[in-house]
Parts: C-alpha cells; structure tokens; sequence
C-alpha cells in the first residue's frame, strides 16, 4: 500500500487573514446592498451590524474548535466529536451544498458584470470561470492564496473607494430612516447575511496552515472584524450619495453611485473590481467545499478516493473537480436573493450546531487542550455561543416560507444520505 501523501503546509498569519477577507468581502456586498436597502431603507448599515453579530459569536467558537481539531473537515470533525456520526454527515452534506451553491450563484454574478464589459453570454462565463479557477486550485494551494490575496486587495481598494466617495455627503440622509420599520431591517439582516459568508472557510485551511493551532484562530478573527468595519462604513456611505430609493431600485447600485460621483468612466471601473470580487469568492467557495469534501472522504464518512492528494501538486485534485462538477450543475440556479437565502438557511442551522458543539464540548472534554478559548464563562459554560445560537434562530425566523421549506428538503436528504452512510458503516466494520 502506497505512503498517504499530506496536503502542504505554507500558509502564515497573512495569508490566512486575507483569503478569509477576500471571501467575505466578495459579492455579497456588491450584489446585495440594492435588495437589502429596499427592505431597510437608510438603516441598511444597522442590518450589516446585526447580521455581524452571528459572524462574531459563532467565529469564536470556530476559532476555539479549529484550535483543538485542526483539520480540513472542519465541521464535521466538530460536530462528530460532539453529537457523533449522523448530524455530522448533515452538517458536512449542508456546509458542501452551501459552498457549491454559493460558488455558482456568484459566478452568474461573474458572468453579469463579464457580459455587460464583453458581451460573453452570462452562463458561458461562468462556466469557463469554474473551470479556471478549479485549475487554479489544483496546481496549489499557495498559487491559489495569493490571487485571492491580490483580489482581496482589489476588492477591497473598490470598496475604499466607495467610502471616499461618501464621505462629502455624510449627514445628508437619516441614517434611521426605515420604510418598513424594524420588521425590514431584521429581513434585510436575514439577507445581507449572505455577504458574510465564507469566514467558516477559513478553518478548512488549517492542515496548510504553519502553526494552525493559533494562526487560525487569530486570522479567523482578524478577518471578521476587518469585513464589520468595511460593510457598515459602505452602506453608510452608499446610501449618503444617492439614498435608499435609487439603491434599492438598481441592479448595479455601485456602479450608479460612482456614475453619480465621477461620470460613465466610473461604470467601467467598477465592474472591473467586482470581476475580481465574485471571481475571488468563488475561488474561496471552490477551495472551502473542495476541502471538507477531501476531509470528510478522509475521514471515510464519503468514498475514500476523494481523499486522493496529487502526489507532485500535493492538492486534493479528485475533490477539488467533483466540486468543480457540482458548482457546473447548480449554475443554472436562479435569482440571487433567493438563492443567497437557502444558503444562508443551511449557515444558520449548521452554526447553531457548531455554537452548539463548542458548548456541549466543554462539559464532554474539559481536559482538552484549546489554544485558543471563546471569552466570557460562567463555570464551564460559554455565554457567546448561546447569543450565537439565539442569533441563528431569529434570523431563521426572518427567512420568507419558500426558502425554509427548500431548506428542510436538504436537511432531510441530508438525513436520508447519513442513514446511507451509517449502514455502510456498519457493513464494514
């Protein structure tokens, strides 16, 4: 029997914190202000706030369960050693689904802002964009971080700008102004959710990781809190330049917003960043759904050849393509606010179980070894986790009945799927 070839250990600090910003950063922000400010109004920023809060607490407990099971399994190492077998297979089925749904829903956006420069028809580019960037990552994971470190940069520098540009209109607008009261404000938090997505990603770089223990930690953190800043000063901003109304009915709210400020060159300018901001967060999606497809086949919980290493590349390539091929079969998905919403369905409920996890841990293993530990017990008892769990809850809550009843339908093929697993289990042993 041939010597298991390991993934290749060469991510630092900065590495780690800027993959993590580049896929939060992505297109989340740029697809979704317009809808989200059509529920919330001016208050758009206060949804960005609330929505960070479950980014917070459940990024503590990741960053305290990556520190004592520093793997690419991620959730489902976490969720195994706390509650077994069964709801882990769920949560690794939901966190793969999320990823590869979310990967192709923002390379439609991709091939949006790629049509309207080029005239490529949507699905093409989008197609052709999985196809390279799953190249990307088959040749390595350093080559893979430095272009998202590269497009983070970009991104972000798009979306300093944005914040430039508003600060001459600052005061102009009330920033409390809410069409639809607090009910749109908790709705539009429900969705602009999705921007936050992809910080969960970065634990699954923990077997690439130099010192994972606490790089991980610490970059998980560094990367939430850098996004918070960035998205509560560009909502403020944006709806300081042109208000609720026009942001709410555009499709290209940044791009009306630089027209407004600096003329039609500014259109261009803008789609050029965000080309890099969706490609970037597919890239992160791509990678984050590849890795737990590898850790959990590694784990034998999914065939054992999708924990195949290249042996000159040293990247999971069987799983990196089969997320390829799955991110392939969803572009066809639909619009965007809704898709975002059945992945954030999927985010909610797997973060209650995560949150869920840690807590249940410090009872079952209090002797563990945790580099890293969520701040703020009373006994053994975390009190963040809890917020993060009630914080889910009530953003489930905030999801319209279409999107929890898609939601429920994975849960519970999800579940069909673990029984698969278990009894194949239990034929082996």
């Amino acid at each position: 029997m041939s010597e298991k070839v390991a993934l290749k250990r060469e991510l630092g600090l900065t590495e780690v914190t800027l993959s993590g910003v580049g896929i939060i950063l992505g297109a989340g922000i740029y697809a979704l202000i317009g809808k989200a400010t059509a529920l919330s109004g001016n208050s758009v920023w206060l949804s960005f706030a609330l929505a960070s809060l479950i980014a917070v607490f459940t990024g503590l407990s990741y960053a305290e369960l990556s520190s004592m099971f520093p793997r690419a399994s991620a959730e489902y190492e976490y969720t195994s050693n706390a509650f077994g077998r069964r709801l882990a297979f769920i949560i690794g089925w939901l966190i793969i689904l999320s990823a590869v749904i979310g990967a192709s829903t923002v390379a439609l956006g991709f091939g949006g802002y790629f049509k309207a420069l080029s005239g490529v028809p949507v699905i093409t580019s989008a197609l052709l964009l999985i196809i390279a960037l799953s190249g990307l990552l088959f040749w390595g994971i350093k080559e893979s971080a430095w272009f998202a470190i590269i497009s983070t940069l970009i991104e972000s520098a798009g979306l300093i700008l944005i914040i430039f540009i508003g600060l001459p209109y600052l005061g102009k607008v009330d920033y409390f102004e809410m069409p639809q009261g607090l009910t749109g404000v908790f709705q539009a938090s429900a969705l602009v959710f999705f921007a936050y997505t992809g910080f969960e990603s970065i634990v699954k770089l923990s077997e690439e990781t130099k010192n994972p223990e606490k790089t991980i930690p610490k970059g998980l953190m560094l990367a939430i809190l850098i996004s918070i800043v960035l998205y509560i000063s560009v909502a403020i901003s944006a709806v300081s330049v042109i208000g609720w109304e026009k942001l709410a009915a555009s499709d290209a709210p940044f791009a009306d917003l630089a027209f407004s400020a600096f003329g039609s060159d500014a259109f261009i300018l803008l789609a050029m960043i965000a080309l890099f901001a969706t490609a970037n967060t597919v890239l992160m999606m791509m990678l984050g759904a590849s890795r737990i497809i590898y850790g959990m086949a590694d784990s034998f919980t999914l065939p054992v050849i999708l924990a195949s290493v290249h042996i000159s590349r040293r990247t999971p390539w069987i799983a990196i393509f089969t997320a390829m091929l799955l991110s392939m079969l969803f572009v066809f998905a639909g619009d965007i606010a809704f898709v975002a919403n059945v992945d954030n369905f999927t985010l909610f409920v797997t973060f209650f179980v995560i949150n869920a996890a840690l807590i249940l841990l410090r009872y079952k293993e209090p002797q563990m070894e945790r580099p890293f530990r969520v701040p703020l017990t009373i006994g053994k008892f975390p009190v963040l986790p809890l917020f993060g769990i009630v914080f889910c809850v009530f953003m489930l809550f905030q999801l319209e009945w279409k999107v929890l009843l898609v939601g429920a339908v994975l849960v519970a093929i999800g579940l069909v799927l673990s029984f698969v697993d278990m009894n194949k289990k239990t034929a082996d042993d």
